[in-house]
């Protein structure tokens, strides 16, 4: 998904579901700075580097690819955009544990780390309100690939069609990819930018649906592709439809959050919430465009009848690297950074225990004491008791 939707978007699932305008406007900014918060930024500001919840391109470039820096990569981009549906999941032929462990990192909604993801963030504040919503929400639009680099899993072939459906059914056309990272993915002609083919199992060229391009980040496109895990059977992306799903279920939990419902359940969406704006809703989600914002926008002012102002990096810096070492978790940024590494030590240990060492490993604070990367001795005092990585 694309800021049109983490930021503005999710800026209309907060109001809808009870947030005041200020409040929404501090849950999607940290929705939103999920897909910024990389090492590189965190240097700038002298923070811990553990907090990272992202990869610029450049950093991958320059990633390790051992199993250190892999499980480095995995960490981060399944905690965050690829959240595991199955952790313990049966592949549909005999395969080794190597192919399994990567499977079972395959991205769906309403997986088995869900509730735990949005559970994390009762009472944690909007930060982290806002960083599980941009979790939900990529479960919906990157279902079918893993945060871990692997051509076995996240490759797809030439067989690629958008679907374009009209008063006289569902017509096909031929999608094409291309490999220039600078150039538009151009819409009207459907030709499309993704990830250059290696044969490499762990290239980072195989990471996630990179292979897909930004297909899966866009609300209009529906399409048909074979995924290198699916014995060839196709599948259908309709992302109109799992981008109202997604919307919904994000009302749906930050009504949760928000106390108004006493418990978070899986495949539950606040469909009467969107009512009277459904046709509105279904407009943007349909129209092809690259970055729906504009609309989005528009429709969140329309809602709660306040300004939504655009999406600013640097809103919140002066103030973390002003603070005093001892204050700086108490800033927005701080509190993001706690949120963030709290998640990230909770899919890292829920990996670790089901025997799966892809994305490093983890021990209980409580049973064996500190024993993990420095960064996460924070959260000792934050969450006693929790689990860390």
């Amino acid at each position: 998904m694309n800021a049109d939707f983490h930021y503005y978007a999710t800026y209309c699932a907060a109001v809808l579901a009870g947030y005041s305008h200020e409040e929404s406007l501090e849950i999607c900014y940290s929705d939103q700075m999920v897909d910024l918060c990389t090492r590189t930024l965190l240097d700038t500001l002298h923070a811990p580097l553990s907090a990272a919840t992202t990869q610029l391109q450049l950093e991958l470039m320059d990633a390790r690819t051992d199993i250190i820096g892999l499980q480095d990569i995995t960490r981060i981009w399944s905690s965050f955009h690829f959240l595991p549906y199955d952790l313990h999941a049966e592949t549909p032929r005999r395969a080794s544990k190597r192919y399994k462990n990567k499977y079972r990192l395959i991205c769906k909604p309403n997986g088995e780390l869900l509730e735990p993801t949005v559970s994390l963030a009762k009472n944690k504040g909007m930060q982290a309100v806002g960083i599980a919503m941009h979790i939900l929400a990529d479960t919906w639009a990157h279902q079918n690939f893993a945060g871990t680099p692997s051509l076995v899993i996240n490759n797809t072939n030439s067989y690629f069609y958008e679907l374009f459906e009209d008063e006289n059914g569902t017509r096909e056309q031929k999608l094409n990819f291309r490999h220039s990272a600078s150039a538009p993915d151009d819409i009207e002609n459907s030709v499309y930018t993704n990830s250059l083919y290696t044969p490499s199992e762990n290239s980072i060229m195989n990471l996630g649906h990179g292979r897909a391009g930004h297909l899966p980040d866009y609300c209009f496109i529906k399409y048909k592709y074979l995924p290198a895990w699916g014995e060839y059977e196709e599948i259908i992306k309709d992302n109109p439809s799992d981008y109202l799903h997604a919307f919904c279920q994000m009302i749906y939990a930050m009504k949760y959050l928000r106390g108004e419902i006493d418990s978070f359940k899986l495949d539950e969406y606040a469909w009467d919430a969107i009512e009277p704006y459904k046709e509105e809703i279904d407009r943007i989600l349909h129209t092809r465009q690259a970055d729906a914002s504009k609309d989005w926008k528009t429709l969140g002012e329309k809602i709660s009848g306040c300004e939504i102002p655009p999406f600013d990096i640097k809103q919140y810096q002066e103030e973390y690297r002003a603070a005093a070492t001892a204050e700086k978790n108490s800033t927005f940024l701080g509190k993001f950074f706690i949120a963030a590494m709290s998640q990230k030590s909770m899919v890292t240990n829920r990996i670790f225990q089901s025997g799966n060492k892809l994305a490093g490993y983890s021990v209980e604070y409580n049973k064996k004491g500190f024993r993990g990367i420095k960064d996460f001795r924070m959260l000792i005092n934050q969450n006693k008791g929790g689990t860390g990585s």
